[in-house]
């Protein structure tokens, strides 16, 4: 087999694109004769490998491989402004919020994440509201209504992106079962959050305890599931009304809190307005929102 594998014609096939070799002077420099020669095969191909190279393609070949300075082809800029967005460090300017802050720093790949249930405002409701930021006006305290109302479930905790989809996945598990129900949320009170950097004023849930425990219960053990923090102990659950920046508790309470629970208590059909059925759960993350409709 190796007599035929290096025989002249198959030699002279190789080497007629450029190669000035003769099979018969090669294999005669090697000691041998046309056909034959007493090497091993790969001392064999070493040798012809030597002599080839000195001339023809193979050594075009040869250089190419041993080249260290092979220019590389650059990256398209199109691919480069693919992960731009990746590098540029997130600023918060809380003047461009209305002077909020956020509760923690933001971190890419973290998604703000919380569950609460809507609250689709009517006209008189908002009415209502336009009243209780008028009168806390006359006390020094100027409120920005809520774009938004509901009630709270859970804190407001951080979910990896991966995280997210499981955690909605429990989260319907659990909430199977609930049913519609109605509570009456009719005494106004004043809250802060947890770093005092606002303070809000909301009406507090009067009737309905039970359903909203039973329902925090269900959230509180998909957080343990995921080991986030779970809800407040002895919560006050309340659709928050208006907010303003700092802590201005001290404002708010006192004769300013009496004169908006009078607001609240003297308004036209207040007991009807204030009396809402829950229908649904929602939970957002980041900018997916999820919707759990109940029963």
């Amino acid at each position: 087999m190796r007599e035929q594998l290096f025989s002249g014609a198959d030699l002279g096939a190789t080497t007629t694109m450029g190669s000035c070799l003769k099979p018969s002077s090669v294999v005669e420099e090697l000691g041998g004769r046309p056909g034959h020669c007493g090497l091993s095969g790969e001392s064999l191909l070493k040798s012809l490998w030597s002599q080839a190279s000195s001339g023809g393609i193979w050594t075009l070949h040869t250089q190419a491989m041993k080249s260290p300075t092979a220019p590389r082809l650059p990256v398209p800029s199109s691919v480069l402004n693919m992960f731009r967005d990746q590098e540029e460090e997130v600023v918060d300017d809380s003047t461009k919020h209305g002077g909020r802050v956020r509760n923690f720093p933001h971190v890419r790949g973290n998604w703000t994440t919380y569950v609460y249930m809507p609250y689709e405002a009517s006209e008189d409701f908002l009415e209502l509201l336009e009243l209780l930021i008028s009168h806390a006006r006359t006390y020094a305290v100027s409120l920005t209504a809520m774009e938004e109302f509901h009630i709270s479930l859970s804190q407001s905790v951080v979910l990896r992106y991966h995280w997210i989809t499981p955690f909605v996945q429990s989260l319907k598990q659990h909430l199977a079962t609930a049913y519609r129900f109605f509570c009456t949320v009719d005494q106004v009170k004043v809250y802060t959050n947890q770093n005092k950097t606002r303070t809000f004023v909301g009406l507090e849930v009067s009737s309905g305890h039970p359903q909203l425990l039973e329902l925090v219960s269900g959230v509180d053990r998909v957080m343990e599931e995921f080991d986030l923090p779970t809800f407040y102990k002895n919560p006050s659950f309340h659709i928050s009304l208006a907010w303003c920046v700092g802590d201005l508790t001290d404002r708010l309470e006192g004769q300013c809190l009496q004169k908006l629970q009078e607001t609240v208590d003297g308004f036209e059909d207040s007991a009807f307005l204030l009396r809402i059925q829950w229908e649904q759960i929602r939970c957002k993350s980041g900018n997916k929102l999820f919707s759990f409709p109940l029963r």
